[in-house]
This record gives structure tokens, sequence and C-alpha cells, in this order.
């Protein structure tokens, strides 16, 4: 398969202590308050930003209780992942952090420790970017597993090791942020692993570390029909294939067999 050229390694500061957690949310009222409580009682005490993408439950008002500033997107639109996690940047980039933290807003199972391990792997540790991956149900992650790894095992084979490339969790020193924002990054449920392709290509070290059992409750909405993901399913793989024409790998696909 042809490769395009990856820029050395390249070096960035060892982070220093100011921390921002970012969770995008839309409709997660049931979940939202205590994923606030548990990243305000992680060691690194952040900060809680919630970018919300106009709900139209209570989750706006469960977040201010909870203590989190609450930051709306400038545009209405489903799926807005990507609009919610740019929005987010960009208000963060304002406080001048040294890291920052994505986590899903529907988890009901997060605890301190998963931002602890996080933070702590690109804070001690010295990774450029720590993505969470975990267990999960057996029927859960279909995107990634028939989608997203599939694709990256053919587009960049360098990063399809890694177990969750569409993980909601992670962390990463704010001058690599910044430079994948340089980049063009979608609106939708794509932003996820473009992230990851464009961190890898542009030489930034990255490393996943397990944060155990995840619990998350859009995994109920779609476990008995996994084609209630179609949407989700369809910009992840267009995401996948730009970035391969972006980085010189539409061409690997001729070396897959049929």
């Amino acid at each position: 398969m042809g490769e395009a050229k990856i820029p050395e390694k390249l070096e960035v500061e060892p982070s220093k202590g100011k921390v921002i957690v970012i969770f995008p949310a839309r409709n997660e009222e049931k979940t939202i308050a205590s994923c606030i409580t548990a990243a305000k009682q992680s060691k690194c005490r952040p900060e809680v930003l919630v970018i919300d993408g106009h709900s139209t439950d209570n989750t706006v008002e469960e977040a201010k209780k909870a203590g989190a500033k609450v930051v709306f997107t400038k545009k209405r639109i489903h799926p807005g992942k990507g609009l919610a996690m740019k929005t987010g940047l960009e208000e963060a980039f304002k406080r001048n952090p040294d890291i920052i933290v994505f986590i899903d807003s529907d988890i009901e199972n997060l605890s301190p420790e998963w931002i602890d391990k996080l933070v702590d792997c690109v804070k001690e540790e010295g990774y450029d970017m720590c993505r969470g991956a975990y267990f999960r149900e057996p029927t859960d992650a279909p995107v990634t597993k028939l989608v997203a790894k599939r694709l990256l095992a053919i587009f960049f084979p360098e990063i399809a090791h890694l177990d969750q490339p569409l993980t909601g969790e992670v962390a990463a020193k704010t001058p690599v942020w910044k430079s994948v924002c340089e980049t063009c990054l979608p609106d939708g449920w794509g932003i996820d692993v473009v992230i990851l392709i464009e961190t890898a290509m542009k030489g930034f070290r990255i490393k996943e570390t397990w944060l155990g059992f995840k619990h998350h409750r859009s995994y109920r909405a779609y476990r008995e029909d996994v084609g209630k993901l179609w949407k989700m399913s369809e910009q992840v793989a267009a995401a996948i294939i730009q970035m391969a024409r972006k980085h010189g790998r539409i061409d690997n696909i001729d070396c897959v067999s049929t």
C-alpha cells in the first residue's frame, strides 16, 4: 500500500497545570449533572464547559446547577457533534488551558479517575494526546467495528491498532488542539476520526489508555436496531475516505482483495 510521508515527531512543550473538560451535549438531562460532578472531583480540578446543541429537555438547567459554564452552538444542526467540539475548543482557547479534555455526556458510570488517567497520560507521561478505550457490550460500537476500524486498516494502517478510533474521551495539549483546528474539521459524527487521523499525520505522539467498562445511554437507543446508526456510519466512512484522498492514501483501496 502507498503511504504518505509522515512528518517527523513534533515536540511540544510539557504541559503544566490548567485543565478544561468539555462535554458536548444535546438532550442529556439524565446524565449531564453526574458527569459534571465526576469531572469536578478529578484531582486536576478542571474548569468544566458544556457545549449545548440546543437541547429541548432540561440539559442546560441541570448543567448550570451542577456548576458548569454552558455555551450554545451558533447553529442548530443535528448531528452536530463536530460543531459542538469546535465551539468548545474556541471557548477553551480563550481561557488559556494547558490541557483540554473531551468527555461524552451520556456516560452513566463516569468517574473522576477517567479524567485523571487521561490528563496524567499527557501531563506526566508526556504524550501529546491520550484517547480513552474501554470494555463494552459485545453488540455495542458497530460503527467502530464495521466501518471505522476496517477503513483505517485500509487507508491508515499505522493507527488501525487503536481499539477505539471514535472514542469521545480524549485529552491533548492545547497546541495539539490548535494545530488540528487549522485543518477543516467536520460538523457531524466524522470529527472524532478526523481528529485522530490529523493528529497522527502531524506526527504527534498518541497513546490509548484503558478506562474500564463504559455504560452509556445511547447504546440502548440502537442495540435492537443498529440501522439507526446509518447517518453516523455514513459520515464516519465519508470522513475517512476524504482524509485518505487528502493524505495520498486513496489508491490503497486497490490493494484490498475482493
